[in-house]
């Protein structure tokens, strides 16, 4: 696929900026600037590909986690989030209101509460599920299983280098 160059900046003698995929914005840039970059373009994706859904790419990381994990703490779906306690505060009190969970005093503790995934949630998440596969399929395609397997392992090796998700929330 051919790029078209950006335009040329206001100033005749300011530099041209590459497009995605050029000069330091391609294979010649910095590994984290790269990694930052694709970070961004994959959540635009997934906003785009949830937004008739009425989810954000994090409200579907929480109600992920809420499944995968039950009777997890709101400082664990933190962590396995990546976001701050305070945004999956919100996060858990918009899913609240749009009937994706319920929460429910805990038996012994008085201010710590339960959150249940409902079936309307738990059918909202089968949904977006599938067109986050698609999106994840679209990323791998081209990729044999053995580059697959490269990448896989060394995203996972970079993130335990530097802590993991539970370093981020923290």
């Amino acid at each position: 696929m051919t790029k078209t160059p950006r335009k040329q900046a206001v100033a005749p003698d300011a530099p041209v900026i590459p497009s995605v995929g050029e000069g330091k914005r391609g294979e010649q840039g910095y590994v984290g600037y790269l990694m930052r970059q694709a970070g961004a373009a994959l959540r635009l994706r997934m906003e785009r590909a949830l937004a008739d859904y009425g989810v954000t790419p994090p409200q579907f990381n929480v109600l992920t986690m809420l499944v995968a994990y039950p009777g997890i703490s709101n400082a664990d779906v933190a962590r396995l989030s990546m976001l701050t306690p305070q945004t999956v505060s919100v996060i858990v009190a918009n899913l609240e209101r749009s009937g994706a969970i319920e929460r429910r005093p805990h038996a012994i503790h008085g201010r710590i509460q339960h959150i249940d995934v409902t079936p309307a949630g738990k059918a909202l998440l089968k949904s977006c599920r599938v067109r986050t596969r698609e999106i994840e399929q679209q990323l791998l395609n081209g990729l044999s299983e053995d580059e697959e397997r490269v990448i896989r392992r060394w995203l996972v090796r970079v993130a335990m280098e530097g802590g993991g998700a539970d370093a981020i929330a923290e």
